[in-house]
C-alpha cells in the first residue's frame, strides 16, 4: 500500500470516528503535511481535544507532547524541569526529554491559558522552530502543533500566540438530527485496529505536499481574494499568505492531485480571518473568485429579463413591436457574448461555471421567445 493510499484510510476512518466533523480532520491532516499549526476554537464538550488526539494518534513513530494547560502550568511542565548538574556548572539549562522541545507533533488544550513565562518560549517554538537552552539556541523538531480553546484570547499579548496558528477553526455542537442520533449510538471505545502513517509515508507525503504545483491563475485569484478583502477591512499579513500556499498544496494532496485547483483556494476560509465574525466576510470574498463572477452573470441575466419583458409589452403596431423586438435581440446577443466569453474563461481556469452555463440555457430560451412572437 503506498503512503497516498494510506493517507486516504486514515481520513476515511477518521470522518467515520468523528460526525460532523469532515473539515476539522481535513484540517488536521493538512497542517501536518504542510508542517503548520492549527486552532480550534468552540465550547466544550464538541470533541476538539479527542479529535487532535485521535489524528496525532494516526501519525506512527513519531515523538508527541500533549497537555492541558491552567493558568497554574509552569515552564517545567511544558519544556523540562532545571538541570541541577548544569546549574552547578553555572548553566541555566533544562531537562527536555519527554516534553515539548522534544516532540514532533504535539497538542496543547487550553491554549491561551499559557502564562507570560511560558508563552515567550512557545512563541519561538512554533514560529521559529527553535528553543532557547541557556545561552544557547537549538533547534527543535517540532512539525506540526494542533490547539484547541473554549475561548478567544483576551489579554493583549496572547495576539502573537494566536497568530502563529494559521489554520483556525471555530466548533460547534453537532447540529443534524440524523447525526447527533449516529453520535448517540456510537461505541464509546476507540477502534483497535486503526491506519496509522509511518514515518516514512510522513515523510514522502510531506515531501509530495512540497512539490504540488500552483498554477499562476490561482496566485491572480488569491491577489483578488486580498484585494476584496481589503476593501472590507479584513487584513491578513504577507507572511499568512505566504504560508498558506502550504496549506493549498496540502489540502491537493489530500485529494490526490498535483497541482492546486481554485476549489482549494475554499481553505481561505479558515486562514485569513482574525476575528470569527469575520469568518463570513471571507467566505463571501473567497466565493466570489473561486466560483467565477457569477454575481456579475447574474446582473446581466437580471438585465436581460428586464430588456426581454419590455419587448413584450403592448406596442400601438406591428412594426413598432418588430423594431423592440430587433432592439431587444441585439442587447441580448451583446449579453450572451459576454456570457460565452465568461463561461470559457471559467473552464480555461477549471472553475466550476455550471451555473454560468445554466444562466446561457435561460437567455437562449429569452431570445427564442423574441423570435417566435416577431412577424
Amino acid at each position: 500500500m503506498t503512503a497516498q493510499e494510506r493517507l486516504g484510510l486514515v481520513r476515511r476512518e477518521l470522518k467515520e470516528l468523528f460526525i460532523e466533523r469532515d473539515e476539522l480532520v481535513d484540517g488536521a491532516l493538512a497542517a501536518v503535511l504542510a508542517k503548520q499549526h492549527m486552532l480550534m476554537l468552540g465550547p466544550p464538550g464538541t470533541a476538539k481535544s479527542m479529535l487532535a488526539k485521535e489524528v496525532c494518534r494516526r501519525i506512527g513513530g513519531t515523538v508527541y507532547f500533549e497537555w492541558l494547560l491552567t493558568k497554574f502550568t509552569t515552564p517545567e511542565e511544558i519544556f523540562g524541569p532545571v538541570s541541577l548538574p548544569a546549574l552547578e556548572q553555572g548553566r541555566y539549562e533544562r531537562v527536555t526529554a519527554g516534553k515539548l522541545p522534544e516532540a514532533e507533533v504535539a497538542f496543547l488544550d487550553e491554549v491561551f491559558k499559557a502564562n507570560s513565562a511560558i508563552l515567550n518560549a512557545l512563541l519561538t517554538v512554533l514560529n521559529e522552530r527553535q528553543y532557547h537552552q541557556g545561552s544557547s539556541v537549538r533547534t527543535v523538531p517540532l512539525e506540526s502543533l494542533l490547539a484547541a480553546s473554549n475561548e478567544m484570547p483576551e489579554e493583549d499579548e496572547l495576539g502573537a500566540l494566536y497568530d502563529r496558528f494559521l489554520l483556525r477553526y471555530t466548533v460547534g455542537y453537532i447540529d443534524k438530527d440524523h447525526r447527533f442520533a449516529r453520535l448517540l449510538k456510537l461505541e464509546d471505545e476507540s477502534p483497535a485496529q486503526v491506519t496509522v502513517l509511518t514515518p516514512a509515508d510522513l515523510d514522502a507525503l510531506q515531501a509530495a505536499a512540497a512539490r504540488v504545483t500552483i498554477p499562476d491563475e490561482i496566485v491572480e485569484d488569491i491577489i483578488a481574494i486580498r484585494r476584496e478583502l481589503g476593501t472590507g477591512g479584513v487584513i491578513a499579513s504577507d507572511r499568512r499568505y505566504r504560508q498558506a500556499l502550504s496549506v493549498l498544496k496540502a489540502a491537493a494532496l489530500l485529494d490526490g492531485r498535483d497541482r492546486v485547483t481554485p476549489r482549494d483556494l475554499a481553505w481561505l476560509e479558515n486562514i485569513l480571518w482574525s476575528d470569527p465574525e469575520q469568518h463570513a466576510q471571507v467566505v463571501k470574498a473567497v466565493s466570489k473568485i473561486a466560483t467565477g463572477h457569477e454575481e456579475e452573470a447574474m446582473r446581466l441575466l437580471a438585465q436581460a429579463q428586464e430588456i426581454s419583458a419590455y419587448a413584450h409589452r403592448a406596442w400601438p403596431d406591428i412594426d413598432a413591436r418588430n423594431r423592440a423586438i430587433i432592439e431587444a435581440d441585439t442587447k441580448l446577443d451583446h449579453i450572451q457574448n459576454r456570457l460565452e466569453a465568461m463561461h470559457e474563461a471559467g473552464l480555461r481556469r477549471q472553475r466550476d461555471s455550471s451555473r454560468i452555463r445554466d444562466m446561457l440555457s435561460q437567455l437562449g430560451s429569452l431570445r427564442d421567445g423574441l423570435i417566435s412572437t416577431k412577424n
